[in-house]
């Protein structure tokens, strides 16, 4: 049994499926505190649900694109995997959103990983598994929260250090209202990082203090 904080319909507001309807499923709790954290609501609300009846509401939807996020979905390691696995056998593409704190070996290879890997303004770098890096598949993301200079320093050394622009694909994104997104564009092509910039698409469609959307 899942404890489940939401499941919800609206379009995928980041990564390289940005712009797609997708259906989320916001598993509950998180092993992380990061300063700019937008879901803490997630922490401790929700309701228990079996693996199949998640699968069952995501059917309702009629949308094949679901994303497992938080929260940190890897906190219920097992349900986690069992619900990936089985909607990748139902032929829906799926996507896991995950802290980068805790190990992703064992996700199903038919999964898209988008992990995080924290930046200093988010107080939780110290928890950064970095192991996880040589999980990583092609068809992975990995995403930078920047809030500040040091942490696109930061995010710019991590990248030379481990190769992941050559592993897979990289993102940045600014942390909402805490910096100017044109000052990390303009870095990146000053320093003409191997990078893909990012919004979260949904904070400027509605309210960013909304939820389920």
């Amino acid at each position: 049994m899942a404890k489940i904080n939401e499941i919800y319909y609206s379009i995928q507001g980041e990564s390289t499926f940005a712009g797609l309807p997708c259906v989320f499923v916001r598993f509950t709790y998180c092993n992380l505190r990061c300063t700019y954290c937008d879901t803490a609501y997630a922490f401790y609300e929700g309701r228990d649900a079996s693996v199949d009846e998640i699968i069952s509401e995501i059917k309702e939807y009629n949308c094949k694109l679901v994303e497992i996020t938080g929260g940190e979905p890897l906190v219920q390691r097992d349900e986690c995997l069992e619900l990936m696995r089985k909607l990748c056998h139902l032929d829906y593409q799926v996507l896991i959103e995950t802290g980068g704190s805790l190990p992703i070996n064992g996700i199903d290879p038919r999964v898209k990983i988008i992990m995080d890997l924290k930046c200093p303004s988010s107080g939780m770098m110290r928890k950064n598994l970095y192991d996880n890096i040589y999980f990583l598949k092609p068809t992975d993301e990995v995403k930078f929260v920047i809030g500040t200079r040091e942490d696109y320093d930061w995010a710019k050394e991590i990248i030379r250090q481990y190769g992941i622009d050559k592993r897979c694909t990289v993102l940045f994104s600014p942390v909402f209202g805490s910096i100017d997104p044109s000052e990390i564009v303009h870095s990146i092509l000053e320093d003409n990082l191997p990078v893909r910039f990012q919004l979260q698409m949904h904070k400027y469609i509605w309210n960013p203090e909304i939820r389920g959307v």
